[in-house]
């Protein structure tokens, strides 16, 4: 018969259900919307052209909402410290990564929609959310600031993505190399 010591080793803190509820809402709908945003600009103009920029305003306009609930959730509930093992493990460098990429991701959640919602009021096509409330124009129309905008949803958009994968890839990192149970913090 063998007997099996009890476990010293204390679990590390974990992300509130809210929490983690908001991460990966916000994270699936970020891909799905990515995605549509790729596919919809390759399309000749048509009708489900159109359908699709609408579907991705009023995706935008619910991710821009999201990341605000999600923002005023981080700062009424603190998220839990890195474990001591794990911060002891972590070279400068990654601790520096780590905070840069949660800042900068959060920059973009807000960024990427009030730009891509800026570039449509200046190009006169206004954001009717879920076809029944015309939200407010953030700019006045002007093609020359339209085409001026433009670029710079797309950009964000690239720089979102870009910051997405990297912090998927620091969490299987963690997972699958460093074995150190950090992503099991914000799994339910």
């Amino acid at each position: 018969m063998t007997s099996t010591a009890p476990s010293t080793a204390t679990p590390a803190p974990r992300y509130t259900h809210t929490a983690m509820l908001l991460h990966w809402v916000l994270g699936l709908a970020l891909v799905g919307l990515f995605a549509v945003g790729l596919y919809m600009t390759s399309l000749p103009f048509s009708p489900q052209r159109l359908k699709l920029y609408n579907w991705h305003k009023w995706a935008g306009v619910t991710l821009l909402a999201l990341s605000a609930l999600r923002l005023v959730w981080r700062l009424v509930h603190r998220p839990p410290a890195l474990p001591a093992k794990v911060q002891q493990a972590m070279p400068g460098w990654q601790k520096l990564a780590h905070h840069a990429t949660h800042y900068l991701l959060y920059a973009l959640f807000f960024a990427v929609p009030l730009i891509g919602w800026a570039y449509s009021s200046a190009a006169g096509f206004p954001i009717v959310f879920l076809g029944v409330w015309q939200l407010p124009d953030l700019v006045p129309v002007s093609e020359s600031l339209a085409e001026a905008i433009k670029p710079w949803h797309q950009v964000t958009a690239y720089a979102l993505a870009g910051m997405v994968v990297l912090h998927i890839a620091a969490a299987l990192k963690h997972h699958f190399i460093d074995r150190d149970g950090l992503l099991a913090r914000m799994l339910p």
